[in-house]
């Protein structure tokens, strides 16, 4: 017998089932750098099997059990000693004994609910795992293997477009439009810039797309916004009655569907802004928020062989409307009017709402 149970030892494989036919996804680690896993959707079940190689042949293994978990889990990173279990699932797989000899046991977790998508942000991240544990007497053996899981949805059932007046009183008023509010993660954003009123000199436009990650709540809520892509759509001063087109294609960006107080830890969302700056160089924006969403693919498959009927989970994409909008994207150029509805204020960089100087 071994002092305390540390002559002996192994290594943990885990072997899941449908390697060589199943999907790999890519997820970026903490660091930035990108890892590529096996992809699972919501109700799949996760199967395989868990090969124990002892090191040294001939001598026996003591354990008191052999398990294997499944686990999704939140880890925040400025409270790293927590994490929290949102799913977790146990399958024993050894009552305490003796491992004398390799060995290799099955699992099976039927339909698992995976309710959130894989997500690893500036200061969170949201991962599932296989954890499998030989208990022993001081120092436990665990091997874990990720696993990436991707939401599906299916088209929302009102998607308006976005149709907004925005502008600096008596300086600028601009109307712009978006052919809707809601986009899949391969889907193209189609727009269009009115000038309406044109009083100051304004010699550059882009539009950028903005993720803005929420974590935590309270004191310790912490606020981090990218700038996924930019756009310049317009160079040169505009004149009344000028229409600009917007075209931006997603697929070419690492995007994620839009999450909203995933397990009241943390939220995702998306944001178009539009900047203008002037010849003195002050910069003007107005910010809308987009919701995205992943689509479905054609060939994927349920576990049982079927197509599985695509859900619509609540915190991905909401049944109700977006913002109002107009009923058609294409109309006539606006007439060389102002218009007489409320318009609202473009916001410029230092936080001002500024009127013509």
């Amino acid at each position: 017998m071994s002092f305390f149970g540390f002559g002996q030892s192994a290594d943990i494989d885990i072997v899941l089932d449908g390697t060589e036919t199943r999907k790999l996804a890519e997820i970026k680690t903490e660091d930035g750098k990108k890892e590529r896993h096996l992809l699972y959707y919501d109700g799949e079940s996760v199967t395989g099997k868990v090969k124990i190689s002892l090191k040294k042949p001939g001598s026996k293994l003591e354990h008191q059990g052999i398990k294997i978990e499944f686990i999704g889990q939140i880890e925040l990173y400025y409270d790293r000693g927590n994490h929290h279990e949102f799913t977790s699932l146990v399958k024993e797989l050894a009552r305490p004994g003796d491992l004398s000899q390799n060995t290799e046991y099955s699992f099976e977790f039927q339909n698992v609910e995976k309710p959130f998508e894989s997500y690893t942000g500036s200061n969170v991240r949201l991962r599932y795992l296989l954890r499998v544990t030989v208990v022993r007497r001081l120092s436990d053996i665990v091997k874990e293997v990720d696993m990436v899981v991707h939401t599906l949805s299916s088209y929302p059932d009102m998607n308006n477009s976005i149709k907004m007046e925005v502008g600096i009183e008596d300086c600028l008023h601009i109307e712009f439009e978006y052919n809707k509010c809601k986009y899949h993660l391969k889907d193209v954003i189609v727009g269009k810039i009115y000038f309406l009123l044109v009083r100051i000199k304004i010699k550059h436009m882009e539009i950028a797309i903005i993720k803005r990650e929420t974590t935590g709540s309270g004191p310790n809520t912490f606020t981090e916004n990218e700038t996924i892509a930019k756009y310049e759509i317009m160079d040169g001063a505009p004149v009344r009655g000028e229409s600009i087109p917007i075209r931006v294609f997603l697929a070419g960006y690492d995007l994620t569907p839009t999450m909203r107080d995933i397990n009241k830890k943390f939220s995702v969302k998306y944001f178009l802004n539009l900047v203008l700056m002037d010849e003195e160089d002050r910069r003007y924006f107005k910010q809308q928020e987009i919701t995205l969403w992943r689509k479905g693919e054609k060939a994927h498959k349920g576990a049982g062989g079927h197509t599985p009927s695509p859900h619509v989970p609540s915190h991905l994409v909401s049944a109700e409307g977006g913002p109002q909008g107009s009923e058609s994207m294409i109309r006539d150029p606006p007439p060389d009017s102002a218009p007489k509805a409320p318009v609202e204020d473009m916001t410029r960089e230092d936080g001002t709402s500024p009127k013509e100087e």
